[in-house]
C-alpha cells in the first residue's frame, strides 16, 4: 500500500486539517499518516483556541515518521509560525521527501486568521521552493503573486508569477465568486484549465484540505500531476454533491461517500 503524510492542524470538529486529510487519504486508498503543527478549538463557525506543537515535538512527529513507515506523498497545511516552518523544511531537505503538495493555509473557511504574519516570508522562502505543487486560494494567490485578482486572465497571470517565483507547479483555485469550480494549473510555463461542476452546497469546510491531500494520494499512487488534479477535483466534488448537513456554520462533507458495504450502509 502506498503511504501519505499530512503536516498540518488538528480541526476538533473533524471537517478540516488533520482529520480532513486522514479521511481523504484513506477514501483515496493510501495509507494515512500525520505530524500536527497545531491543536486548533474549532467548529463549523469558526476557531476559537490554538495551540502550536513546539519545534522540538514536531521535529519529533516527523523523525519517528520518515524513519519507519517513508511517505511516499507529503501535503502540508496549516503551519502558523515561522520556526514550525523551518523545521518541516528542514527534515523535508533531511530525508530527501518527494511529491509535496503545499496548501499555504493562511485563512479559514470562517474567515479566521491561521498564519502568523512573521511566518508568511518564511513559508515562501523555505517551503514552497520545496513543493512539487502549491494549491492556494483566489486570497492566498494574490498574497503569493503581490497582485489583485479580479478575473481568469488575472488567475493566469498570478499562477504564472508563483510558479516562475518559487519554482513549482501550482494550482489556482476558483471559488470566491470568481470563476466557482474552475481551477488552473500552471506547470512548466503551460497552463491548463480543469473545469469543475458546480455544486448547490453551503457547507465547505475543508474543501481545501481535502483538495490537496487528495493530489497527494494520487501522486503517492503514481499518477502524474494532471492526472491527479483531475481525480482530486472528482473526489471532492463527490464528496460536496454527498449533501452531508452538520453543525451550525458551514459543516463539513462527506469524505467516505463512496465508502459503502459491511461496515457503512
Amino acid at each position: 500500500m502506498k503511504t501519505a503524510l499530512t503536516i498540518a492542524g488538528s480541526d476538533s470538529s473533524g471537517g478540516a486539517g488533520i482529520q480532513a486529510d486522514i479521511k481523504t487519504m484513506t477514501a483515496n486508498g493510501v495509507f494515512a499518516m500525520s505530524a500536527v503543527t497545531a491543536l486548533t478549538a474549532q467548529n463549523t463557525t469558526g476557531v476559537t483556541d490554538i495551540l502550536e506543537a513546539t519545534p522540538s515535538f514536531l521535529a519529533a512527529e516527523l523523525d519517528a515518521v520518515f524513519t519507519d513507515i517513508f511517505p511516499d506523498a507529503v501535503k502540508i497545511g496549516m503551519v502558523s509560525s515561522a520556526d514550525l516552518i523551518r523545521v518541516i523544511a528542514q527534515k523535508l531537505r533531511q530525508y530527501g521527501a518527494g511529491h509535496i503538495v503545499v496548501d499555504p493555509v493562511m485563512v479559514a473557511t470562517s474567515g479566521a486568521k491561521l498564519l502568523k504574519d512573521d511566518a508568511r516570508e518564511t513559508l515562501m522562502e523555505e517551503l514552497l521552493p520545496l513543493a512539487e505543487v502549491v494549491t492556494p486560494n483566489i486570497p492566498e494567490a494574490e498574497l503569493l503573486a503581490s497582485m489583485t485578482i479580479t478575473s481568469p486572465a488575472d488567475m493566469e497571470t498570478a499562477a504564472c508569477t508563483i510558479g516562475e517565483r518559487y519554482g513549482c507547479a501550482v494550482l489556482c483555485k476558483g471559488g470566491h465568486n470568481l470563476n466557482d469550480a474552475n481551477d488552473l494549473l500552471w506547470k512548466d510555463g503551460t497552463l491548463r484549465w480543469f473545469n469543475g461542476r458546480r455544486i448547490d452546497n453551503p457547507n465547505t469546510h475543508g474543501t481545501g484540505c481535502t483538495l490537496s491531500s487528495a493530489i497527494a494520494s494520487n501522486l503517492a499512487k503514481g499518477y502524474d500531476l494532471e492526472t491527479a488534479v483531475e481525480r482530486a477535483k472528482a473526489f471532492l466534488s463527490g464528496a460536496l454533491a454527498a449533501q452531508l448537513d452538520l453543525g451550525h456554520g458551514s459543516g463539513p462533507m462527506d469524505h467516505m461517500f463512496g465508502l459503502r458495504g459491511e461496515f457503512v450502509e
